[in-house]
């Protein structure tokens, strides 16, 4: 399943939160968002650019299985990586979260980006809407997992480095 990737340090963000609010600095606070979401951005944008050039192969055609080209245009990777969202929060639940908005996919993809992120990197769908025959594709295991394991460092050493100087200006 692709997981929501939030950038906690729960108690010291609720704290820093809190002191933000009594201080009432909204340009302080502003500050502090935009730092965050620019912390997440290379982690959004690596994770488009890893779902737009992911490998999807099939299993190959069947004998006696006729072909053709597939009857719809939808773009899935492009769709996917559209739907990857940055959200920041400063109030009860501070933090950065990275994830696929399923309300941005037609309702048939909702769970695509999951179902592309298995651990075995099978796909299996019906042929053409056709449920009583089933296909397999196979692409890279564990995709969003793996590109969020390699930006994980960075972001929290960034985000500590926000609260160090949030909490600094606050004295």
């Amino acid at each position: 399943m692709a997981r929501q990737v939030q950038i906690t340090g729960t108690g010291q963000l609720i704290e820093l939160s809190r002191r933000l609010k009594a201080a009432g600095g909204p340009r302080l606070k502003a500050n502090m968002q935009r730092r965050i979401r620019r912390a997440a951005e290379p982690l959004k944008d690596d994770l488009q650019q890893t779902i737009r050039g992911l490998p999807i192969r099939s299993e190959g055609r069947k004998t006696g299985s006729r072909g053709g080209p597939s009857p719809t245009t939808r773009p899935l990777r492009a769709m996917i990586a559209a739907a990857v969202r940055i959200s920041v929060r400063t109030g009860a639940s501070p933090g950065a979260r990275v994830w696929v908005d399923k309300d941005r996919l037609p309702s048939d993809l909702r769970n695509m980006a999951s179902v592309m992120n298995r651990a075995d990197g099978r796909i299996r769908h019906p042929v053409f809407g056709n449920r009583r025959r089933w296909a397999n594709n196979w692409t890279t295991p564990l995709w969003w997992d793996k590109t969020v394991a390699r930006h994980t460092p960075r972001m929290q050493r960034q985000v500590a480095e926000v609260l160090k100087d949030v909490k600094n200006s606050l004295g």
